[in-house]
């Protein structure tokens, strides 16, 4: 008999959707089920995943299907469903909990609360029968010694409260290049010279730590972490970790080679990288950084772009059960669709018999040979080479394309796409390609129109027509950091004008008297046990220093002394840090940078001001914001305005006599 659907149907998350006819009695977290809880006196068990999670579905499957399983959790808990993309608000607390009883996290996430939210017991992924055993004693441990289980409580609670908290730092000298050398010079010890990236497995590409080693290394001409930062980007793009016939990047690999990847292929990913292998085109004028910046959007376009022009949260690393299965070949079915080809293109992916991921007995798609010795092997000309590749890709992708495809995650998060808007809007500059700017302008307007509350803020997600939770610290920092992108782009200053409106909010609603970090959550949202400060950069930069950032941009930009105050503190309270762990504080790194290296501030002017910025955008000048226009209320623009074509520079408050040129311009940036 089919199990009835639970509280879940009624979900937007396609993750809890996954679970509605799970015969556990699974609640959205919200006042229904905890109000329950209380009533009733009921421990409350808090399950958090997300919809691109392997470890996440194997639990589903051994014991949240399970109906003996089922029987237990109902009886004694109270059971909620979260989706971590959706309330990183709740995942981050219970996070802390589990880091703080078992010294390490990930998902499944799985809690158990008192019925005040308050955290007494957890881990991760669990057996079917090591869960039953952890559920049923401490529903005993709640029902004969509740003294004990609320003790547990308090102390956790306390932790969570009490970890990561930054208190403010006076800075009184400035910052030099000593400052940025003892961070990096320790970073360079973990560098994999052979494959890129960190000497470690598994890899994750982590795009923000590689966006500031190419910013350092050119600024401060270090060879070595050149030549790491490039090395890692070619490795990556040629790894199994990127989708070599249909773009995009996995979200770490399982080795050190960048071989195998974890298949599930993340909207956050792939936006940063994106942006960084434009500005590493733009810095080093490699192809391939070209290529696969213009890849990774095809495949955005492509796969990931709503109706409605926003962009969707994830893909499944599994279809059919297995995962990879969809992006994986055996070399028969490889040498079927390719015939005459089937030898060179093998060589180029390395394709083998046995497979080249041999616990599997199958071939992920990577290049180990260099073109110029498939060249020399196969005695063909490189444009041969090329279309031969371009050619085999379309007739693989054409057959891939009628598997069974990967779960999407069709929800759309307002800063998962703010990053993605970004990462158009830096293309569109460096690549020259207006469609790029086009589509970023579309999903922005979009969020501006059905994304903000009636008081003028943010909601997190949307799906299906509805938006219905509240913005955290990220969505307004990342789609402040976009918003700055577009206008620099096409000096629309209403751009501005809405992130200064969405900065303002968080001054009002996010800040804490006693630090000078932003809280994660409103003070208009809903209380959980505590509120946190995001400080630690990750696979996502932090809401914290991107804020940072943006506030150093805005006080630029509008003169506004109040921002540029508050991201000086909180670059000051942070900063000690950052040396202790380079690569968790690399955004936080990149303000460091432009305080020792000073934002060029480029003004242009006149009717001519696109053509002068299309040409600049020619030129890697990773310390600047970019304005301009014929008609301005910028403090930097005012008494400039004329037809004649102009270039101002100005750094510190000082500005240098106007010139009519980009060569010009460029030699006031030696």
């Amino acid at each position: 008999m089919e199990n009835q659907p639970n509280h879940l149907i009624k979900a937007s998350s396609p993750y809890l959707l996954q679970h509605a006819y799970n015969p556990v009695n699974w609640y959205e977290w919200g006042s229904e089920a905890l109000e329950k809880a209380k009533e009733e006196n009921k421990l409350i068990l808090v399950s958090i995943g997300y919809s691109a999670c392997h470890w996440c579905h194997v639990m589903e499957r051994e014991s949240f299907e399970n109906h003996e399983v089922a029987e237990v959790m109902n009886q004694h808990f109270v059971c909620i469903k979260v989706d971590r993309e959706e309330r990183p608000d709740i995942d981050q607390i219970y996070m802390y909990a589990i880091q703080l009883m078992t010294g390490s996290g990930g998902w499944p996430l799985n809690c158990i609360c008192l019925p005040d939210q308050r955290p007494i017991y957890g881990g991760t992924y669990f057996r079917k029968n090591d869960w039953i055993n952890i559920l049923e004693n401490i529903a005993a441990l709640w029902a004969n010694e509740p003294d004990k289980a609320t003790q547990y409580a308090e102390r956790l609670t306390s932790g969570i409260r009490d970890s990561e908290k930054i208190i403010p730092a006076v800075r009184t000298e400035d910052y030099t290049n000593a400052d940025l050398t003892e961070i990096v010079n320790p970073w360079k010890h973990h560098f994999d010279i052979s494959f890129g990236g960190y000497n470690r497995a598994p890899k994750f590409p982590l795009p923000n730590n590689w966006v500031f080693l190419l910013r350092y290394s050119f600024l401060k001409d270090d060879e070595s972490v050149f030549t790491a930062t490039c090395n890692t980007l070619e490795a990556m793009s040629r790894g199994g970790i990127y989708d070599q016939i249909g773009g995009g990047f996995a979200r770490y690999s399982v080795d050190d080679q960048w071989h195998v990847p974890h298949f599930e292929k993340m909207l956050y990913d792939n936006a940063q990288l994106i942006s960084l292998y434009a500005e590493a085109y733009q810095c080093t004028k490699f192809d391939s950084f070209k290529q696969t910046a213009i890849e990774c959007i095809d495949w955005v376009f492509n796969e990931m772009t709503s109706a409605e022009g926003l962009f969707y949260s994830a893909l499944d690393a599994d279809s059919e059960g297995v995962e990879g299965k969809f992006y994986t070949w055996d070399k028969a079915e490889f040498d079927q669709v390719l015939g005459t080809d089937a030898a060179l293109i093998g060589d180029y992916y390395n394709v083998t018999e046995e497979g080249n991921w041999e616990e599997e007995q199958t071939n992920i798609l990577r290049k180990t040979v260099n073109d110029d010795d498939l060249i020399a092997k196969y005695g063909i000309e490189a444009g041969d080479l090329f279309d031969k590749v371009k050619t085999s890709n379309a007739k693989l992708l054409a057959v891939r394309n009628k598997r069974v495809r990967p779960g999407l995650d069709d929800k759309c998060l307002t800063a998962w796409n703010a990053m993605m808007i970004k990462a158009l809007a830096d293309a569109a500059q460096v690549l020259n390609h207006n469609l790029y700017y086009e589509k970023a302008s579309t999903a922005a307007r979009f969020i501006l129109k059905h994304l903000k509350t009636d008081n003028g803020g943010l909601y997190r997600n949307y799906k299906n027509g509805k938006a219905s939770i509240t913005a955290f610290l990220d969505d307004y920092a990342f789609l402040i950091e976009a918003f700055i992108a577009l206008y620099e782009c096409d000096f629309d200053e209403n751009w501005l004008t809405e992130a200064k409106k969405l900065t303002d909010d968080v001054l009002a609603n996010f800040s804490d008297e006693e630090s000078p970090m932003f809280f994660y959550t409103s003070a208009t949202a809903e209380d959980l046990i505590a509120r946190k400060h995001e400080v630690m950069d990750n696979v996502i930069p932090a809401s914290n220093s991107v804020m940072a950032q943006n506030l150093k941009k805005l006080g630029l930009l509008f003169d506004e002394e109040i921002y540029s105050k508050k991201a000086s503190e909180m670059l000051a309270a942070v900063q000690a840090k950052i040396k202790t762990y380079g690569s968790a504080y690399s955004n936080w790194a990149i303000q460091l940078l432009n305080e020792v290296y000073g934002i060029n501030e480029i003004a242009i002017t006149g009717l001519e001001a696109d053509v002068i910025k299309l040409e600049l955008s020619g030129h890697y000048i990773p310390n600047k914001i970019t304005l301009g226009g014929t008609k301005s209320n910028l403090p930097l623009l005012k008494g400039k305005q004329s037809n004649e074509t102009k270039v101002y520079i100005c750094r510190n408050k000082v500005c240098q006599l106007p010139v009519n040129t980009v060569e010009d311009a460029l030699e006031y940036l030696q």
